[in-house]
């Protein structure tokens, strides 16, 4: 009978086999992949390097790499994703979070005090990761998802429940912000699709192969979300109050004009940690005004 690995020979056989097929982040997917494996946590695998897998483990490690080397994301094998400070469940309903799209939070963050009380609406919230970050965060606030996908809210109203949310987090099945009234809200949140729909078969497989296509296809020119939310914007958004609306890294000054016609001043595009545009705000830019602890 064949020994079953250590902790750290098998981090290390996971790891060879993602760098060879390039998979990006070999180092990282191949510990995830482990941990949920094993049971083990990333300090176990550090302090206790030789424990042995068992052969049940060893099975089900070789399973996930299995998956991970057909382009399949980690988040979907396991079912969950890390954002912000949070953790969510995932499924094929939803867009797997990105840490791009936490530039959002970072200006939610500026833009409310630790202790202040405030009213958000997520537009399109998917698995609720940018509502439910901002929540998590900031205790005194108050917030709404809206999605047209039943099986993305049922998602969401799942991870509020998880996190201890959902009586602060309330979910809503309507397009953008239908059914909502005038000057309604403090903060305005959307991770809208903005891929141009024929760039969308070259994406890498990961997100075109498992992400849905509801969340990506922006329509011909990946804009057309941003049309018809700005006008949204306008309407729901107290006069003092902020958005924020990711955006692709070549889109900026389009998604800028677009707020802009709709009537909003000050509209400025704030860059991800990649230094790309990601995001289109009224609100504080993050690169130049020091984030608030709390």
């Amino acid at each position: 009978m064949t020994d079953t690995p250590s902790l750290v020979a098998a981090w290390k056989a996971a790891q060879e086999q993602l760098k060879t097929a390039r998979i990006d982040s070999p180092a990282i997917d191949a510990r995830l992949l482990l941990e949920a494996a094993t049971g083990a946590s990333r300090l176990e695998i550090l302090t206790d390097p030789h424990r042995p897998l068992t052969a049940e483990q060893s099975a089900t490690l070789a399973g996930y790499l299995e998956r991970r080397l057909r382009r399949e994301p980690v988040s979907r094998i396991l079912g969950r994703k890390g954002f912000w400070k949070i953790m969510l469940n995932v499924t094929p309903d939803v867009l797997s979070p990105r840490p791009d799209t936490e530039t959002i939070l970072d200006i939610a963050m500026l833009a409310f005090e630790p202790a202040q009380q405030f009213s958000m609406i997520d537009l399109g919230t998917g698995s609720g990761a940018i509502l439910l970050a901002v929540l998590a965060d900031r205790p005194g606030a108050t917030g709404v998802g809206t999605d047209i996908s039943s099986e993305a809210l049922a998602v969401a109203k799942e991870n509020a429940a998880n996190l201890d949310l959902d009586n602060r987090a309330t979910f809503l099945r309507t397009e953008w912000a239908a059914g909502f009234g005038d000057d309604s809200f403090d903060l305005v949140v959307s991770n809208p699709p903005y891929i141009p729909s024929n760039d969308i078969p070259g994406l890498d497989p990961e997100v075109r192969d498992h992400d849905p296509v509801l969340a990506l296809d922006g329509g011909p020119d990946g804009l057309q979300a941003y049309r018809d939310l700005a006008p949204e914007i306008a309407r729901i958004l107290k006069p003092t109050g902020v958005f924020a609306v990711e955006i692709g890294w070549d889109q900026g000054e389009a998604v800028k004009a677009l707020f802009e016609a709709a009537g909003f001043t000050d509209v400025k595009v704030v860059k991800d940690l990649g230094d790309r545009h990601r995001v289109v705000t009224n609100g504080p830019d993050p690169r130049t005004t020091p984030i608030r602890q709390g």
